[in-house]
């Protein structure tokens, strides 16, 4: 089985969600900015639980794409040291979708995901139950804090992200329905407000 490697830019997205990772076998790399002078507890816990397959990497200097410069260094260093291994920036930052190109035309596996929870080996399995499905779209809106979408269409896309299935328009809208059933979720002209638990 490859190895999959996390590369978190940090400047651009903080997982809450980190946590997630602790019971598979990635090598975590979280990419901190010269001006970022504060990592949160919650970082700082899942990173600590994840033992010797995580690590902080420090970036030297301020710039323009500094520290997406040291991502793609590192993924150039470990592809060269594991062909085999499977690459995925946590990054909302288009402009790392050029390179994944040109890497993949390598022959390396790499991804861009904007969250953890979008990793394959992380989506939720086709024959998932109902509830389970409910359970893992739940934690991951928690774990969005603020950033959580406020239109239906954004929701679905999410949902969409986070499950290994194909969904059409009627199963995507079964899920927002159920999120509503649970209370979870207030829908209001398209607009949603959340009620998740903390």
């Amino acid at each position: 089985m490859p190895t999959n490697y996390v590369l978190i830019d940090f400047e651009n997205v903080q997982p809450k969600n980190l946590n997630i990772l602790a019971n598979h076998p990635f090598k975590v790399f979280v990419f901190i900015g010269a001006s970022q002078i504060k990592v949160p507890r919650y970082v700082a816990v899942a990173m600590q639980a994840l033992g010797d397959r995580a690590k902080y990497v420090e970036i030297d200097g301020n710039g323009p794409n500094a520290l997406d410069f040291h991502i793609a260094y590192y993924i150039g260093e470990l592809a060269a040291a594991d062909s085999a291994g499977h690459f995925h920036i946590i990054s909302k930052d288009k402009g790392f979708d050029p390179l994944i190109r040109h890497l993949k035309g390598k022959n390396i596996q790499v991804r861009r995901e904007s969250d953890l929870a979008e990793i394959p080996n992380l989506r939720i399995p086709k024959k998932a139950k109902k509830d389970d499905k409910i359970d893992a779209i739940v934690k991951n809106l928690v774990s969005r804090g603020q950033s959580r979408p406020r239109k239906v269409k954004t929701l679905q896309n999410v949902i969409s992200n986070l499950v290994s299935e194909t969904l059409d328009e009627a199963g995507l809208a079964a899920l927002v329905d159920e999120l509503q059933k649970r209370k979870l979720i207030v829908v209001n002209k398209g607009n949603i407000k959340y009620t998740l638990p903390t």
